[in-house]
């Protein structure tokens, strides 16, 4: 066997080696459980494969690991906190009136959810807008207007909301030149339109106490909060039991399709299954290839290239005729 023929077998093999290996590994310790002060727990995650597809790439952890941020259409939001018993997101945005904008108004724009996402914005966000156009916006008393007209209720901004009498951490932050209304838009475009006539807007959310016999069981905080679903699963449920070896769940970020992430590698149903007691190797996430592995696998074909070269430099030439003196394969 000639040196070339050697080389290209012990080629094929180190590579067969590199790739097994980067994509064998497990993907588990690399699902960072928290950002910051906020746990990551499933169905979320930070890092792609973990969690559940349906929220892939929907939270950005930046700022070395210390912010959270929600992705949306409208751009990316400050996740304050996040809630797995009542399956919610609180987020902040930074465009809105804050207490310590008093009556300086500052440009905004709205915030919006894909529809098409397990997201939605949740019926208990009340939103204030200030200084409308009374020739383009509804602003009265609610009560009294709704007995009134009560079928123009809906569209009207409440100028008696409590809220606007009584605007939380800042109650007196508004002089007498500024108007208040409270609206809950149905949708992203009423949210959009009631901007084009208001000079801006806030959005408060009413955050339970979580004290039984409380005289109030909710109070309000600036934020918007997000409902989201919570795909629960067999597959996922067994991963996580601890008896079963407590794996993470996850996806193969090529197709989606449920992974257990475990310690000794990834596998389609539980960290313990005994059908894989004998297996030596279980697969992983696709596409996860290690920078040592590719760095490895560009050396070796680099050292081929330059065999290669050196051996047509000296093979005789012999008119087109191959020989096996010139042979390269």
């Amino acid at each position: 066997m000639s040196p070339l023929h050697s080389y290209i077998i012990f080629f094929s093999l180190l590579m067969t080696i590199l790739l097994q290996s980067s994509t064998t590994s497990s993907q588990s310790n690399l699902c960072r459980s928290s950002c910051g002060n906020i746990p990551i727990n499933y169905p979320f995650s930070i890092d792609d494969g973990c969690g559940s597809p349906y929220y892939r790439h929907m939270l950005i952890c930046s700022d070395n690991d210390t912010k959270l941020e929600l992705r949306t259409p409208s751009g990316k939001y400050p996740v304050k906190s996040i809630s797995y018993s009542d399956p919610h997101l609180l987020v902040s945005d930074p465009f809105m009136w804050n207490c310590q904008d008093r009556d300086n108004f500052r440009p905004t724009r709205s915030f919006s959810i894909d529809s098409s996402t397990h997201f939605t914005v949740s019926p208990q966000n009340d939103y204030l807008f200030f200084n409308c156009n009374t020739d383009k916006v509804i602003v009265e008393p609610k009560p009294l207007f709704c007995e009134r007209f009560p079928d123009r209720c809906d569209s009207s901004c409440d100028s008696s909301s409590y809220l606007c009498r009584h605007l939380p951490e800042c109650g007196s932050a508004l002089g007498s030149r500024v108007s208040c209304c409270s609206y809950y838009p149905k949708a992203t475009q009423s949210l959009r339109l009631m901007l084009q006539d208001c000079a801006t807007y806030t959005s408060v959310y009413w955050r339970s106490t979580g004290v039984e016999n409380a005289p109030y069981d909710q109070f309000p905080e600036y934020g918007i909060r997000v409902d989201y679903e919570f795909p629960v699963t067999m597959k996922c449920l067994l991963c996580q039991e601890t008896t079963k070896g407590g794996g993470v769940c996850g996806f193969n970020t090529r197709t989606r399709d449920f992974l257990c992430l475990c310690k000794q590698g990834n596998v389609t149903t539980y960290c313990k299954d005994p059908s894989l007691v004998n297996h030596k190797r279980v697969g992983a996430i696709a596409g996860t290839v290690t920078a040592v592995s590719a760095a490895g696998a560009i050396g070796v074909a680099g050292g081929v290239y330059w065999y290669l070269r050196k051996v047509r430099a000296n093979a005789p030439v012999t008119c087109g005729v191959q020989s096996n003196e010139n042979r390269i394969f």
